[in-house]
């Protein structure tokens, strides 16, 4: 199992446990992840699922594809750290990600 953590707005945090495999958007709407709508249901094609990768994370979680930088010019305050969750794929590399949630998705 990987854990994972999300950081809300207000600093709270949540440490998920997850399969490899999976999303990042399927791993916090299976443990009900405050924030994280997941409005297309991972289809990349909204930007709902919007998170914050943590610095130390961002080589591990990759780039964006052009489709996704695409989608993310309809979040709300997208910054370098931003990417999607819907498409971070989980991987054992990913044990104890760190993930910020933005104040609001759109």
């Amino acid at each position: 199992m990987l854990k994972i953590t999300f950081i809300q707005p207000d600093g709270s945090e949540q440490v998920v446990e997850t399969e490899p495999g999976v999303t990042l958007m399927e791993s916090a709407k299976m443990n009900d992840v405050p924030g994280i709508e997941a409005e297309c249901g991972g289809a990349c094609a909204c930007a709902t699922c919007h998170v914050y990768v943590d610095e130390a994370w961002r080589e591990k979680t990759g780039t964006p594809s052009q489709m996704e930088e695409d989608m993310l010019d309809f979040a709300f305050d997208v910054r370098e750290a931003s990417r999607l969750s819907c498409q971070i794929k989980l991987t054992p590399e990913h044990d104890g990600l760190i993930v910020r949630v933005p104040a609001k998705q759109f």
